[in-house]
Order: structure tokens, then sequence, then C-alpha cells
């Protein structure tokens, strides 16, 4: 069920505060690229420091006060539970154009978590950002002010205007959000079909917000759940039997696009010998080639590769000599971190043409994001240009057994996707658990008093008021035994957990205990407090 509308005075005050109090400085962190040949200024020092700190005190006093408006109207807005939303796009959705755009590198996810949560209407959120896919999972206080709030930040973040975005975003809620990232995790929804690498990305969230302490209750579950999901695809399903990687899937492409003939004795030239560059190097030694050309900033992790795997001839240049190196290569992959473009039209017509005998054209295999090479290449007559977004080609292969795999996996994944929403169902009766507990307490506490008045403290000896205490605890305790087993269920059974909801809903009325409206209070305070801080 949707929320229900809080007041006009209410909404407007809450929706100017979330205006007024968007997130800063992470769009310096990841700017948009530079296009090639261009420059970004830097250095520069505002001169209306003084002006623009009285603006981000009156924002804040605009959010505190729309915060404090919205929890005077709780009673009227939002008695449902809070909404997890997954807002992003991926390879199917969102050209790598834009893609790079949005990218969030590993170590600013836990500043990323920190300005989304810093929102109004976003609880909990988590990033995974990767060459295929930039998407951001929140739990939203209100869904469509949580959904703004967020398609914002992305926009402020990337440079893109909110309307372009949205034609390339996907917004998915609750159980379809849920299972989006349990299709993700196991590789259902990867250009590649099974690929292994994205499990290994939706666990590095997990460990990254375990370091930063930025993940909440409901996404940490999420994602665990989500692991849990991939591996139990992978290991119950063939789905990863004949499955490649974006890595392998490059190196198939470039294979293709080669002379046939002449594939195994072009001249192959890898420039980044992180996790995907150590995979093509892989991929090259299962193709049979003897020899690859490794360019990279350390010769130490060269090393390691080369001492891991001896059935082919690693040749390590320095980065200095990248240009060098290149101008001797048939076929370049490029696999770095750079913010910049490394190889521009220009760098390309410098570049001596490749033989005829290797199709006359010098292959540039890009799966970097963003991107390592422009796209200004290609126009050079004499090179090729290939992106990630270029590998579906490859992937196009064995459409219908690729299908049928995804179809045995789902049955896991709507498994684990009713163990979760289970899970998330049986954290309703927390709430009425303490508020049932505290109302009893009270009336005990508030009784005992009573009774130690009539008796006299001079009547009682210690060994008799703890008694008398004792007893009052243990009659409490056994009349509230039955009604809280009722509301305990571990999530495992339907029928019981729809049970514990109904009793759940009885005891509120029946003892006036009002929780939802004391969930939503509880959740703005700490909205409150946060943007106090």
């Amino acid at each position: 069920m949707m929320a229900s509308t809080t007041t006009a005075t209410a909404a407007a005050a809450f929706g100017a505060a979330s205006a007024a109090a968007k997130p800063r400085g992470l769009g310096a962190a990841l700017c948009p690229r530079v296009p090639a040949g261009g420059r970004r200024r830097s250095g520069v020092v505002r001169c209306d420091a003084g002006v623009e700190t009285q603006a981000q005190a009156a924002a804040k006093a605009a959010s505190i006060a729309a915060l404090e408006q919205f929890k005077i109207s709780a009673d009227r807005y939002m008695k449902e539970r809070s909404s997890i939303a997954v807002i992003g796009l991926s390879v199917h959705t969102a050209p790598v154009e834009m893609r790079e755009k949005l990218a969030v590198a590993e170590e600013l996810w836990p500043r990323a978590i920190s300005e989304l949560t810093s929102l109004n209407h976003i609880e909990e959120a988590a990033v995974l950002s990767t060459c295929n896919r930039m998407e951001i999972y929140v739990v939203a206080l209100s869904w469509n002010r949580g959904i703004r709030e967020v398609v914002d930040w992305m926009s402020k973040k990337s440079g893109i205007p909110a309307s372009e975005l949205r034609e390339h975003l996907f917004m998915l809620r609750d159980s379809d959000a849920t299972r989006h990232l349990f299709e993700v995790s196991a590789g259902l929804d990867s250009l590649v079909l099974g690929e292994g690498q994205i499990l290994a990305q939706v666990k590095q969230v997990v460990r990254s917000g375990q370091n930063s302490g930025g993940l909440g209750k409901n996404i940490d579950r999420m994602f665990k759940d989500a692991i849990t999901a991939g591996k139990r695809v992978r290991s119950e399903t063939n789905i990863s039997s004949g499955a490649v990687s974006v890595s392998s899937a490059a190196v198939e492409l470039a294979l293709m696009k080669l002379p046939k003939s002449e594939g195994l004795s072009a001249r192959m030239l890898l420039i980044g010998a992180g996790k995907m560059g150590k995979l093509v190097i892989k991929h090259l030694i299962a193709k049979g080639c003897k020899k690859v050309v490794v360019v990279n900033r350390s010769v130490e992790r060269v090393d390691a590769i080369r001492e891991e795997m001896k059935d082919i001839e690693i040749v390590y240049r320095p980065l200095s000599e990248m240009y060098e190196a290149a101008a001797e290569a048939d076929v370049v992959f490029t696999s770095t971190a750079s913010e910049t473009l490394l190889f521009t039209k220009e760098h390309a017509e410098a570049l001596p043409p490749v033989s005829d005998t290797m199709g006359g054209a010098r292959l540039f295999v890009d799966i970097s994001v963003p991107r390592n090479v422009g796209a200004c290449v290609s126009e050079v007559d004499y090179a090729r240009v290939y992106n990630v977004d270029d590998l579906k080609e490859v992937v196009e292969a064995n459409k219908e057994d690729r299908l049928r795999k995804a179809m045995e996996a789902q049955t896991i994944i709507t498994q684990e996707l009713k163990r979760f929403e289970a899970w998330r169902d049986s954290l309703e009766t927390v709430p009425t658990i303490k508020k049932l507990r505290s109302y009893a307490d009270r009336i005990r506490a508030s009784e005992l008093e009573k009774c130690l008045q009539k008796i006299g403290e001079d009547a009682l000896t210690k060994k008799m008021r703890r008694s008398i205490e004792e007893l009052s605890t243990g009659i409490v305790n056994k009349l509230l035994h039955g009604p809280l087993q009722h509301l305990r269920c571990d999530g495992s059974d339907s029928r019981t957990l729809d049970e514990t909801l109904e009793n759940m809903h009885a005891l509120n009325r029946m003892f006036s205990l009002d929780t939802e409206k004391a969930i939503i209070e509880q959740k703005i305070k700490a909205k409150v407090e946060k943007t106090q801080s």
C-alpha cells in the first residue's frame, strides 16, 4: 500500500528542505570526464565563503524545521514500513558514455553511502558500481520523495540533467528490487550470463559497508542473502559451465576481429595488470597465445602474474613506455582505473599502421569504465575501437542455452527471495514486543510502588522487598509468555508468519500500543538528530 499524504504544509516544508539539503562534495572527487585534449580548472579559491557558510546554515535549519514538521504529521503520513528500492542503470539500459560519468570508485563507496543516508527520506544505502552497472540500493521512508532525492543526487554527481537520466534509469521496489539484486549476484543480469566476477563485487559491497559501518540492517541482510543466492545458483545449476567473463569475452572479440589464420601470431599488449587484466592474460593462454607485453605502473604485480602463469612469455614495460609498446602491438587491451583517457585520436594517428596480414587496423579493446580509449580513435583509418558494450556480439552465441540455464536459476532465487521477505516481515513484530513489555513493566512498577507504600518501608526487610519485586516480575513474565510466543517467528513458515502478524495487529488494538506511529516518529527523530550533528 502506498503511504497516505501528509498535510500540504508539511509536504511543502519537507520538499523545500530536501532541495536545500542536497549532499555536497562527492562531485568534486567524482567529476564528469574531461573531453580529449581538454583541461579541468582547479585551485579556484571562492571569495564568498562567508556567504556560502550562511547558506549552508540556513539550509540545515530549514531541513531540521521541515523534519520536525514531518514528525508532527507522522500520524497522517506513511503508516507503512519503509520501502526497499534500487535506482540505477546498466549495460542493458544506458551507454558506456553515461555509465562512466556515474561510476563511483570502490574507495569512495563509504562516502557516497554517507551522502545518500544524509538525504531526508533515505534511511539506509549501498552502492554497486562496476564496469557494467551503477546501482544504488536504499531503504526509503517515502518512496516518491526518496527516489526523487536519489535521482537528484545522481544528477548532481554526474552533471547529467535529471530529465535525461530518467530516460535510462530503472527503478524497482521491495520484492522486485530484492529479486533484481539476487539475479545480479547470480550473474543472470550480467552481459555474460553466469560470470563470476559480479558475485565478488557484491561481496565487496558488504565488506566495504562493514569496514565503514555504512550498511543498515535491511540492506546488509539483503546483500548477504544475495550472496547466498549467487553461490547456490552456481553450485546447484550448470550456469557457470562454459560461461565467460568480461575479460574472456574481450579476448574472444579480439580474435573474432583478427584474420583467422593470424590470430595467435598477433602482437598482444595489455595495459593494466589488475584483476581484469590478469584474467585477460589467463584467457590469452587458454586460446594458445604464447607472448604478451604488459604495461603497468609497477613491476611487482607483473612479476607475481609471471610467477603464477608459466605457459606464456610476459614482457614488462613501464607506464612511461606505453605509447612505444602500443606502436609495436597489433591488439591493445586496456584495463586500468584511470579517470582520464590514455588514447585519443592524436595518439592513434601517431602510431604506425599494422601489417595487412593483421587486417591493416590496430585493435583497441577497452574493458575499462571510465573508458581508457576515446571513441574518437575509431576515426583513424587504421584503428578499430571496441568497449564493454561491444561484447554483446560475443555473448549472443548460444542464447537459447543461456535462457534455459537462467530459468533453472530462477527457482533458487525465488526460494531465497521468500526467505528474505519472511525475515523482513518478522521484524514487524519487534516494536510490538518491546511496547507490550514496556507497557506491562510500567503497570507492574506502579502497582508495586502502591503495595510497598501500604505495607510501609519499616515493616519490610531487604529480603522481603526483593521477594515481592521478584513475585511481581514473575507474574508479569508468566502472563506475557503466551502473547510474546505468538509474536515470535523465524520467518521460515509463511502460515505461521501470517498468524504472527494477525496476532501483532490484535495486540496493538487491545493495548493501544500505536507502534506504527512510534516507529515513524523514532525514524524522524533519528534523522533530526543526524542533521543537527
